[in-house]
């Protein structure tokens, strides 16, 4: 029988071992793991599914409880990974009134193909991926049989939002103290700095020193939106996110985000630092980090000196 009580997870478990938050693959030269990531240079649609983070062999694991069935075959053509399989939790016929699940994993090659499976009983181990797509970030095709967003269903439980700790992470790496801009050609970093001279407003954020190409860290646990246009020019740097949580509420700008919805826990990777060198020659590289209310966050990001 299916067991109900274990569907009380909001969370799927770990899916691949060697990758306890199921995190999800960034970009390389074959493109971007998040959901909604473009295809085939934009040609080729959206990602319908979210790709995790699992190398090649590694030990798989259903991600909750329920019915298998397969094989499922993603790319038809029989190569070294092309097997896979579907999880659905529960059978809607008989227990029409809990919560359903119903999951593809791909790039798997599964201990079986039917009966039923408990959360957390290994599943089956990853295929070779890197011997049809090599230098790929090896991983797991995650997709909802109804292409609806997994990503806040794999993103583990932050412990309650409730930031206890006000002090905010460490945003940029090479900053452990949040060291903000000083002045420069261009202005200063500071927040209420004045803007064109002073006929262009004050300085609304903090601008946090981060070197182009740098990786950026979730300052605090929390809900995340975007993307954020700040230049809505399109701009080699017109990217950012927002993100939520308890008593705080940021945006972060002049980076891209590996994505845009979804939860992530403070000190996770965000993303990457834009080229701002290219769109201001001789700035001082930075993250342009707002309260969403305009309200300084100097004192939060100052805290994490201390850290």
């Amino acid at each position: 029988n299916v067991h109900p009580p274990q569907q009380q997870h909001r969370h799927w478990a770990p899916i691949c071992s060697g990758n306890p938050t199921n995190k999800i693959r960034g970009c390389d030269r074959y493109g971007c793991g998040h959901f909604g990531a473009d295809r085939h240079g934009g040609g080729g649609g959206k990602h319908t599914g979210v790709d995790v983070i699992c190398a090649d062999g590694a030990t798989v694991y259903a991600p909750f409880g329920g019915q298998l069935s397969g094989p499922i075959r993603f790319f038809h053509n029989g190569n070294a990974i092309d097997d896979g399989m579907q999880v659905m939790f529960p059978d809607l016929d008989l227990l029409p009134s809990l919560p359903g699940y119903c999951v593809k994993l791909v790039c798997i090659h599964p201990i079986r193909y039917h009966g039923q499976i408990r959360r957390g009983q290994v599943l089956g181990r990853m295929l070779p991926m890197q011997r049809v797509f090599p230098g790929i970030t090896s991983h797991i095709h995650v997709e909802n049989c109804d292409r609806s967003d997994p990503t806040h269903l794999l993103t583990p439980v932050v412990p309650p939002f409730p930031q206890q700790d006000s002090r905010w992470a460490t945003v940029c790496s090479g900053n452990p103290t949040n060291e903000i801009r000083g002045c420069d050609r261009y202005g200063c970093g500071y927040y209420g700095a004045p803007r064109h001279g002073g006929r262009g407003g004050k300085h609304t954020g903090v601008d946090v020193i981060c070197a182009d190409g740098a990786t950026v860290y979730a300052p605090f646990s929390g809900q995340l939106s975007g993307p954020v246009k700040f230049f809505h020019n399109g701009n080699a740097i017109d990217d950012g996110v927002q993100i939520r949580g308890s008593g705080f509420c940021v945006k972060l700008l002049c980076i891209h985000p590996i994505r845009y919805n979804g939860r992530i826990s403070k000190g996770q990777v965000l993303g990457k630092m834009l080229p701002m060198q290219r769109v201001f020659p001789g700035i001082t590289s930075h993250i342009h980090v707002e309260n969403c209310d305009h309200s300084d966050p100097t004192r939060n990001l100052e805290r994490g000196k201390v850290e």
